[in-house]
């Protein structure tokens, strides 16, 4: 009886609401994907999915008008009685016959120039009907794979759970959410997730929400990696030009003209396409735009088209967006992608305003049973039918998943895995069991990853064993445990450092550290030269920047979010710190030369190694703060969103003490600000600011001092420079009493470089920066940079080059940076 009763109940629940659903193709029967189908005077609609098919939920009861609207095709509105709701309607879209009155179009008298002029006009009050609204929102994002080889850089990407054939094709994402969403311009959100599904991961959760479906093109800029300019923009007309192509009149009885979007220069952050533009209210009545990767500095995407289509409410007269999607395709190396956003907008409520309390810092949350929807539910409320390809992925994507994540089969690839072969003594071995989720590792001899050369050491290399444990990794619990082994031939010496690391949930992400051993540690502990750049510069050209002494530890570090957008850090250490000198002469080249000494104070000291050995405990305290930060709230993690609007904000305390002589022992206070700023389409501005103070350190280890990250090598590792002077020596300027270090750069993102003929071509962006250092009893020290950034060769972008130049008691140093990204 129990069971009969909830039968009824899901009987009536498939009732409570009438669905039509069908198919819409051309007058040849070719399905037209992307149709606008909804109900009359409503803001209730979906789309076609890539077969042509719909469904549309009514909300209305009695006789329903349902439109389908096309560009290109003449809008039909068809009457369905009630009666008749559960039958297929097929449609039959017929193409428009445009037209287009006969003018004279002078240069000065260009009609779709008229058009444009009064859209901008009318900007501010089309925004203002739109700005504040409650509505329901769907997102379907699906992305595909194409000829991807069976190998990365040397590693095996298997068929990816089941995605990809034997040809390296398929679809390795598939999910899908339903929301409710409130929203208020220009980026007030308030998000709740109430269904969810993932392809392939039935306990899993989408990432594609409300959040990044918003581009309104009555904003000047639409960010797409940098800000495209809107061919609405207040300045549009500075980037495009316009030909009025055809008009029409659609079942509101109101003309829309349609207009071609030209760019006047390829290079720069433009669309290309059409808008439609409606007459009177010179509202959007519709998007059908082409965004060129080069054109937003994402050179592996070949091309993006954006497609929006709006619906009319007599009642309140509003234009209203309710129909979305985005679609890509892209490559490197051979291999294809492509993929689409589809959004639906529905049962939009508009508002005159909401209560202060409305909106808080929490933008998105995922209701922890949204993943536990059946197929039922899905296909009841699903506003966009699968396609046969779609419904093929799931469910043979979900058993796969059943199949793939039961014991007796991750036992049986364990099995095969964990087999130990002859060499792996030599290239390293790991032992997995997936089911009980924990695996155990060993680096072997011959980890090259990890070989580099400098003059204390001689050539070195690591080895080491490892534990890791996501036994709860749904809770955010998971454990790691290193040791690591490192062996310097030309001293002969083998030193072995641990480490234990735990994180106890996935909410504010508490985190405990217990490290200690014995290794070589750089003076600067930023490491301002990466082993393997100092291998380079020490073999080749016998410099020998890398300055090391060493380090014998105990330490523990505890860390986690406190309050929301505040993260704290605290950590207490014991060192212990003997120097080192120069071991090995050897070099490939200008083997005559001779090697500076160990001694970063005074490089031509063979004798004094800087310091004399002494030990010293240290508390570290360190406070981020996010100003103004947001966050998603999903039960499998809390994701903070970083307010751009408002800057980084670092504060810190460190204090040494327990030192083996009283003089070691010291206390500094610092802080440090980060800011990035995006002016419009006018490019990317960054800060960094730090400053510190010493206290009772008047002689105090070298080690303990403040360095500053410099650069003696011309090679630049990062994509930008705020934490770096690139002409100063490494220990040139290190302080123990108080400090103050500025480094700003301004990226034109191609605002200045795309108009420039010839370097145009280049598709490159221009950058320049200032940097500056102040200390006591020295002038300051400061550079001046211009260069050029996002270059390389088709559509690997990964040089930067930049001239600079220092000054310190006047003109210093000059030289030029090559900066290679993928080195960092």
């Amino acid at each position: 009886m129990k069971n009969a009763f909830l039968y009824f109940l899901l009987f009536l629940s498939f009732y409570a609401t009438a669905q039509i659903k069908g198919t819409v193709t051309d007058e040849k029967g070719n399905p037209l994907p992307l149709i606008n189908v909804f109900e009359e005077n409503t803001y209730n609609g979906t789309t076609t999915n890539e077969q042509g098919k719909y469904q549309l939920h009514l909300k209305s009861s009695g006789k329903n008008k349902i439109v389908f609207q096309y560009l290109g095709f003449k809008t039909q509105k068809i009457e369905v009685p009630a009666e008749k709701s559960a039958s297929p309607l097929d449609v039959k879209m017929i193409e428009e016959n445009f037209s287009l009155n006969e003018v004279i179009i002078h240069t000065k008298d260009n009609p779709a120039n008229a058009i444009i002029k009064k859209a901008i006009a009318s900007k501010k009050e089309n925004t203002r009907k739109t700005s504040r609204f409650k509505a329901d929102f769907y997102s379907k994002g699906i992305f595909k794979l194409k000829n991807a080889p069976k190998k990365i850089f040397g590693q095996k990407i298997g068929d990816m759970n089941g995605a990809l054939d034997s040809t390296g094709t398929g679809i390795i994402s598939l999910s899908e959410t339903f929301s409710k969403i409130v929203y208020e311009k220009p980026n007030n959100l308030k998000e709740v997730v109430t269904a969810s599904k993932v392809s392939g991961d039935n306990k899993g959760y989408a990432y594609n929400t409300a959040r990044s479906s918003f581009y309104d093109f009555y904003d000047n800029t639409i960010r797409f990696g940098i800000n495209m300019i809107s061919p609405i923009a207040d300045n549009a007309f500075n980037y495009y030009k316009y030909k009025l192509e055809s008009t029409f009149v659609d079942e509101n009885s109101q003309t829309i003209n349609k207009i071609k979007v030209i760019a006047k220069r390829d290079k720069e952050p433009v669309f290309e396409g059409y808008i439609y533009i409606v007459d009177d209210s010179w509202a959007i009545y519709a998007i059908d735009l082409d965004i060129k990767g080069y054109r937003m500095k994402e050179d592996v995407i070949d091309v993006m088209t954006l497609k929006q289509n709006f619906s009319y409410n007599k009642n309140n007269k509003i234009w209203a967006k309710n129909t979305q999607s985005l679609e890509f395709s892209a490559g490197i190396f051979g291999i294809k992608f492509n993929g689409q956003y589809t959004y639906v907008y529905n049962n939009y409520e508009f508002v005159d305003s909401f209560d202060k309390k409305t909106f808080t810092n929490e933008i998105t949350t995922v209701d922890i049973n949204s993943n536990k929807k059946d197929t039922v539910f899905w296909n009841a409320n699903r506003p966009i039918p699968l396609t046969t390809e779609e419904i093929t992925d799931y469910v043979r994507k979900d058993s796969i998943h059943k199949v793939r994540n039961s014991p007796k089969y991750l036992d049986s690839i364990d099995k095969k895995e964990n087999k130990f072969k002859f060499f792996d003594p030599i290239t390293g071995y790991t032992y997995k069991s997936s089911s009980k989720k924990f695996s155990l590792g060993y680096k072997g001899l011959l980890d090259l990853s990890s070989l580099s050369f400098n003059t204390v050491q001689g050539w070195n290399f690591d080895t080491g064993f490892s534990y890791s444990n996501w036994k709860q990794e749904e809770k955010g619990r998971q454990t790691n445990i290193d040791v690591k082994i490192n062996y310097g031939f030309s001293e002969d010496r083998l030193r072995v450092s641990g480490k234990y690391w735990h994180q106890f949930n996935n909410q504010n992400y508490a985190n405990i550290k217990v490290a200690g051993g014995s290794t070589v540690q750089q003076f600067n502990r930023e490491e301002p030269i990466s082993p393997f750049i100092n291998s380079i510069s020490t073999l080749f050209f016998k410099d020998n920047y890398m300055k090391l002494y060493n380090l014998e530890f105990a330490e523990i570090e505890y860390g986690q979010d406190v309050a929301n957008g505040v993260y704290l850090k605290g950590k207490i250490d014991f060192e212990q710190r003997k120097p080192l000198f120069n071991t090995t002469d050897f070099s490939f080249f200008n083997k005559e030369d001779i090697y500076f000494s160990n001694n970063p104070l005074d490089p031509i000291d063979y004798t004094n190694p800087g310091f004399e050995k002494h030990s010293l405990a240290k508390l570290n305290l360190t406070a981020k703060i996010n100003f103004g930060n947001k966050y998603a709230s999903r039960p499998d993690g809390k994701f903070n969103i970083r307010n751009k609007k408002y800057p980084i904000l670092f504060l810190g305390f460190e204090k040494g003490f327990a030192g083996s002589e009283k003089k070691y022992e010291f206390s500094q206070i610092n802080a440090q600000l980060k800011y990035n700023y995006t002016f419009g389409n006018k490019g990317d501005f960054g800060l960094n600011l730090k400053a510190g103070k010493f206290f009772n350190a008047e002689n105090i280890a070298f080690m303990d001092y403040q360095h500053f990250n410099g650069n003696q090598t011309y090679v630049g590792l990062s994509g930008n420079y705020l934490n770096v002077f690139n002409l100063m020596p490494y220990y040139s300027n290190s302080t123990n009493d108080s400090y103050l270090e500025f480094h700003t750069e301004h990226n034109d993102r191609g605002f200045i470089m795309n108009k420039i003929p010839l370097l145009n071509l280049l598709k490159s962006n221009l950058v320049v920066g200032y940097h500056l250092l102040a200390v006591p009893n020295t002038s300051p020290y400061s550079e001046y940079s211009v260069g050029l950034d996002n270059l390389g060769f088709g559509k690997l972008k990964m040089f930067r080059i930049d001239y600079v130049r220092s000054y310190q008691n006047g003109f210093q140093n000059e030289g030029v940076i090559v900066g290679i990204k993928f080195m960092d």
